[in-house]
């Protein structure tokens, strides 16, 4: 297909991409300058061991997480291992920074004597990350790497795709349930 023209990206597509890496990289900002100005900062064995964790989620299940979505929108016209791959090192290396703010918020917890999974937030927040480490498996066994039959990777495709929004919207939700806790408890 050498003289076959390439399809046109969808109109505007680079501006919502422009958008949102910069609607994300505000967000990581102000999260950043919220735990620096208003809860003291990060710091790994210490009392502020626990701001490690709405900056990790943040990073993670909201920023990379959303990323790694649109990889296949953005190199749509590179060659399809290459955006495969990179697509599961995103959604991987969201998964690593997100398990080391659920290792930081369990630590934190123990240190002060707090119970785990005792809000709604933790609860949304946990059944994210296992679904999420669950359907970075099945996508790479599916279709990363070698084995998977071409009818079973068609068939789990369009479920990969929207457990895969849903995933992305379920992460933005506990995040926003957890800053919601969050304000209540400095609220009383």
């Amino acid at each position: 297909m050498d003289g076959a023209p390439t399809p046109a990206s969808p109109a505007g597509l680079s501006a919502y991409v422009a958008v949102s890496q910069l609607l994300g990289l505000m967000l990581l900002a102000t999260t950043g300058a919220w735990l620096g100005r208003y809860r003291g900062g990060v710091a790994w064995h210490s009392p502020l061991q626990f701001n490690i964790h709405p900056l990790c989620m943040v990073l993670g299940m909201v920023f990379l997480q959303g990323d790694a979505l649109l990889v296949y929108r953005v190199f749509r016209h590179e060659a399809k291992r290459s955006t495969k791959v990179l697509h599961a090192l995103l959604h991987g290396l969201a998964l690593v920074i997100a398990l080391v703010g659920i290792i930081a918020v369990f630590e934190s917890h123990r240190t002060k004597g707090i119970p785990d999974m005792y809000s709604l937030h933790s609860w949304c927040g946990m059944a994210a990350f296992v679904l999420y480490l669950l359907q970075w498996l099945l996508g790479c066994g599916f279709f990363l790497l070698p084995g998977a039959s071409f009818s079973l990777r068609r068939w789990y495709k369009p479920q990969h795709i929207f457990f895969g929004i849903a995933l992305f919207v379920l992460s933005i939700a506990a995040c926003l349930l957890g800053i919601t806790e969050m304000l209540l408890f400095n609220i009383r």
